[in-house]
C-alpha cells in the first residue's frame, strides 16, 4: 500500500451559506421574500464572550434540524442529572438508520468530554451548521460518501457547571472501558452502532511555557493493540492533514503530552498521553477506528489581544478548533478508500484470532514480557456471579458471548473486538472488569 499523501493547502469551505431568493411577479410590487435566518450559537452572537447554553444548544440543534434535509438529531441517553445528551447526524441526505451509516464511511466526532473544556464543543456546532447549509462541491461530495456523527456536548452536566469531570466527578476519558457512567455508556454504544471509521475527539489542555506552548496539539492512539493500518492512518491524520491545516491558518502545533525543547524543538519528556485503554483515543483505535485526540490551548486569550480581550481569547481557542477541523476533512475527502480498507482490514484480523494481546506499554514504550499474552486463550469463562456483573458492559460494547448452562458465559477471543476482551476479563489487565478463567487452546 502506498503511503497517505500529504494534502495540497486546501480545504474544506465551512462556512459557505447559500444565498437562494425568489421573484414573484404581481400586479403591484411584492415584498422580498425575508431570508431564511442562518442559526447561531450563544457564543457567536455574543462575539466570543460567552460560550453557548444548554438551552441555546438545544434551539440551535433544532433550528439546524429543521432547515436541512441532511441533519438528524436524535437524543442517545440522558446524564446523571437527566439532561439529554444528542447524536447528531449529518449526510445528503441525513442517515434514517445505523445500518444505513455501516455502508459507507462514517466519522464520529466527541466534543467537551470535560466540562471546562468548551472550545471544541463551540467548533463542533457551528460546524454542524456550516456543514448543513454549505453547497461548495468538496463538502457536496464529502456528504455524498461520508456520514458525519457529533456528539456535540459529551459532558453536559459538566458543561453547565464548568467542571473537568460529570455531576459524578467522573473523568469521562477514562472510563470508556469499564463505563460506569451514563455518557460513556451512550458514546459505547454509538461506537457499537455506527462503527465509525474515524474518531475525532475535541479538547483543551493548560500550557506550561516553555516547554509546552502550542496553540494546538494531536495524538493518535498509542495502545500496542491498534491495528498497524489503523495506527498509520491515525499518526497521518494527525501529522499531514491537522497539523499542516492548522499551520496554515497561523497556528503552532505539537504533539500532545511531548514537552519540548524551545530553542532546538526536541523532545525534553512525556508527561501525557499513554497507551491506557480506557481512554477514548485508545479505546477506539483497538476497536478497529482511526482516531485522533486534539487539544487547543485554553489560555487563548494570551494570544489575542492580550489579558484585556478575553473574548478575542476565546475567539481563538475555537478558531484554532476549526482550522484542525478543516485538516480532518480534507482527510476523509481525499483517503476515504484507504481509511476503509484499514478499518475492515483491523476489524477482520479478530476473527483469524493470531498474535499476541498487549496488556501494557506503548507504541513509544515496549512493553515487559510479563504484559504480553504471547498464545492468548482462546477464551475466557464468566461464572454466572461474573457474567451478572459484567453483562451490561460486554452487551454495550459490542462484545459476543455465548451462554453456559449454569448461567454463565463463556467469551471467545475470535471476534472483531478480540483485543478488548482480555482487557476486560483477564486478572493481570491493568483495569480488567472481572478476572475470569482463561480457556487454554
Amino acid at each position: 500500500m502506498a503511503p497517505l499523501r500529504a494534502p495540497r493547502p486546501r480545504g474544506l469551505a465551512l462556512g459557505a451559506l447559500a444565498a437562494a431568493g425568489t421573484v414573484a411577479f404581481a400586479p403591484f410590487p411584492a415584498a422580498p421574500a425575508a431570508p431564511t435566518p442562518v442559526p447561531r450559537t450563544g457564543f457567536e452572537t455574543s462575539h466570543g464572550a460567552r460560550w453557548t447554553s444548554g438551552p441555546e444548544e438545544t434551539a440551535f440543534l433544532a433550528a439546524v434540524d429543521r432547515a436541512s434535509p441532511r441533519v438528524r438529531v436524535d437524543r442517545i441517553g440522558s446524564t446523571v442529572q437527566g439532561r439529554p445528551l444528542r447524536l447528531v447526524r449529518i449526510g445528503a441526505p441525513a442517515p434514517k438508520d445505523p445500518a444505513a451509516v455501516r455502508r459507507g464511511n462514517s466519522v464520529l466526532l466527541i466534543c467537551s468530554q470535560h466540562g471546562d473544556e468548551p472550545a471544541g464543543r463551540e467548533a463542533c456546532l457551528s460546524t454542524v451548521r456550516d456543514l448543513a447549509r454549505a453547497t461548495d462541491p468538496t463538502t457536496t461530495r464529502l456528504l455524498a460518501h461520508t456520514s458525519v456523527l457529533v456528539v456535540p456536548t459529551a459532558n453536559p452536566d459538566g458543561r453547565a457547571a464548568d467542571t473537568r469531570g460529570n455531576a459524578d466527578r467522573t473523568d469521562l476519558n477514562r472510563d470508556h472501558l469499564a463505563l460506569t457512567t451514563p455518557e460513556a455508556r451512550a458514546i459505547a454504544a454509538v461506537l457499537r452502532d455506527y462503527r465509525p471509521d474515524t474518531v475525532y475527539d475535541l479538547h483543551e489542555y493548560t500550557p506550561k511555557p516553555p516547554w509546552y506552548d502550542r496553540d494546538l496539539l494531536s495524538l493518535w492512539p498509542r495502545n500496542r493493540n491498534t491495528a498497524a493500518p489503523v495506527h498509520r492512518a491515525s499518526t497521518a491524520l494527525s501529522r499531514y492533514f491537522v497539523a499542516p491545516a492548522a499551520q496554515r491558518a497561523g497556528f503552532s502545533t505539537g504533539v500532545y503530552g511531548i514537552w519540548t525543547d524551545p530553542v532546538t524543538g526536541a523532545p525534553v519528556k512525556q508527561v501525557a498521553g499513554d497507551g491506557q485503554e480506557r481512554i477514548l483515543r485508545n479505546t477506539a483505535g483497538i476497536k478497529g477506528s482511526v482516531a485522533l485526540l486534539v487539544e487547543t490551548r485554553a489560555d487563548g486569550q494570551r494570544l489575542a489581544a492580550g489579558p484585556a480581550d478575553p473574548a478575542g481569547g476565546n475567539r481563538r481557542r475555537v478558531a484554532a478548533q476549526r482550522a484542525a477541523l478543516k485538516g480532518l476533512f480534507a482527510f476523509l475527502d481525499r483517503e476515504r478508500g484507504r481509511i476503509e480498507t484499514a478499518t475492515t482490514a483491523a476489524r477482520a484480523a479478530g476473527l483469524a484470532d493470531r498474535g499476541p494481546v498487549y496488556l501494557g506499554g506503548a507504541d513509544n514504550e515496549p512493553p515487559s514480557p510479563d504484559r504480553v499474552l504471547t498464545r492468548p486463550p482462546r477464551a475466557y469463562r464468566l461464572d454466572a456471579a461474573q457474567f451478572a456483573r459484567v453483562r451490561a458492559v460486554l452487551a454495550a460494547h459490542g462484545v459476543d458471548w455465548r451462554w453456559d448452562g449454569d448461567g454463565g458465559a463463556t467469551v471467545p477471543l475470535r471476534q472483531p473486538l478480540r483485543a478488548l476482551v482480555p482487557l476486560l476479563l483477564d486478572g493481570r489487565a491493568d483495569d480488567h472488569l472481572v478476572a475470569a478463567a482463561p480457556l487454554d487452546r
